[in-house]
């Protein structure tokens, strides 16, 4: 099993690839979804390692596509980092009720979205080989 399996959930075409693109070049095997419902759905199926969640997208918007895959036996242990243009203090406390990392979109190109994905990944294997 692929241990680095990501499931990107992003209404945003352009941002979206780019994030897309530098996942599978650093090496990560990807699946997108475009809305909320499509996210909550792939979840399910797909059991990705990781999902990078956008908070604001149509159908469903990210907490409630969070809280879906919290609420569920299946997916609740899947780690969640949530993407967004939001910034402040108050949806940063309410994203972290269950999610493990918190964007800002503004605040990190998606170089840097894939280094704290391998940081995530890095981390996640410390704590498994101890």
């Amino acid at each position: 099993m692929n241990k680095n399996k990501i499931l990107l959930v992003e209404d945003d075409a352009i941002l979206a690839k780019t994030i897309y693109d530098e996942l599978v070049e650093s090496g990560f095997e990807v699946d997108q979804a475009h809305d909320g419902e499509e996210g909550l759905r792939m979840v399910g199926e797909k059991k990705p390692n990781l999902v990078l969640l956008d908070i604001l997208m149509p159908k469903k918007n990210g907490f409630e596509v969070l809280q879906g895959i919290k609420e569920n036996p299946d997916t609740k242990d899947i780690p969640v980092i949530m993407l967004t243009v939001l910034g402040a203090d108050e949806d940063v406390e309410t994203t972290m009720l269950g999610a493990s990392d918190y964007l800002v979109k503004s605040e990190y190109t998606p170089s840097q979205i894939v280094e704290k994905v391998k940081a995530f990944f890095a981390k996640q294997q410390a704590s498994e080989s101890k």
